[in-house]
């Protein structure tokens, strides 16, 4: 399977997170809806990793780098589970308020992959080109 689809199909995940944290945001505290969230996605990881082990489709690599590195990408995705709570319970339109977080995450992961990783022979002009574009609409959007 080409990686586009699988990425195509991980962005509609991510949408679809996102509206229902919108659509839930003004009928639940934002902590506890955070920790409804990440329970059940504990409980569907844990089904998923029974499963996997089952169907052989996942290599069974663990490190200790690997599982630090697991724990650090858990803190910020909690972080940022509560932080969209309470950015929605504010009002904010999840046609508003997506993009920025989701454009803004871009900007912040390519930074952090070009820094930290040296992913700089891949990115080319038109990566950068994106990359500008994309900030652009996360400003034109965060603008009133």
């Amino acid at each position: 399977m080409s990686w586009i689809f699988l990425a195509l199909f991980t962005a509609f995940c991510y949408g679809a997170y996102n509206f229902f944290i919108k659509v839930s945001s003004g009928h639940i505290d934002q902590v506890v809806g955070a920790v409804v969230m990440q329970g059940v996605a504990f409980l569907f990881g844990l089904a998923l990793l029974a499963v996997s082990k089952s169907v052989s489709f996942s290599d069974g690599l663990i490190t200790t780098r690997g599982v630090w590195y697991a724990v650090a990408a858990g803190v910020f995705v909690g972080l940022a589970e509560v932080l969209s709570f309470f950015v929605f319970s504010k009002g904010l339109s999840i046609s508003i308020g997506l993009p920025v977080i989701i454009g803004g995450s871009i900007v912040f992961g390519v930074l952090l992959g070009l820094l930290f990783l040296k992913e700089m022979e891949s990115f080319s002009f038109v990566h950068a080109l994106g990359l500008v574009f994309v900030l652009l609409g996360v400003v034109l959007l965060a603008s009133k």
